[in-house]
């Protein structure tokens, strides 16, 4: 099985609606694709880790490539695992401007103390290091 990590810049600053838009847009995709991963937003800017089998798993990185809400795209690292990273979720996210979006599944929130705590997988750490460096409302311990 595969991962990346890639970064991105939002065409525009995207409110809780469009987020929520985003999010359940990939999770449709996602899972018709079996990948799995996390999405984190923070000022216009996303990094999301994505992992599956190579051929799903970039499916969904090309259109992700196509999508126009996106721009900037830079693939950052790329890799083999020997099992998921994230397992549960079709798309775990995190979003500075938490509105609306704390009451869906998959929002990660301080009291959620279980996300990846034990991993130190290099995409875990570039999550971990983006969400500390832009105050996420979200807790890797």
């Amino acid at each position: 099985m595969e991962y990346l990590v890639y970064i991105s810049t939002a065409k525009k600053l995207m409110g809780d609606d469009e987020l929520l838009n985003l999010l359940q847009t990939a999770r449709i995709k996602n899972f018709a694709h079996n990948v799995t991963g996390m999405l984190l937003y923070s000022e216009g800017t996303f990094i999301q880790a994505l992992e599956g089998e190579k051929e799903d798993l970039y499916k969904i990185y090309n259109a992700i490539q196509l999508d126009s809400r996106h721009r900037n795209i830079v693939l950052m690292i790329t890799g083999m695992v020997e099992e998921r990273i994230f397992p549960k979720w079709s798309m775990a996210f995190a979003s500075v401007n938490a509105g609306l979006l704390k009451n869906v599944e998959g929002f990660l929130n301080p009291a959620n103390k279980n996300v990846a705590s034990d991993n130190n997988h290099t995409a875990v750490i570039m999550l971990k290091t983006f969400a500390e460096t832009n105050k996420l409302s979200l807790s890797f311990n």
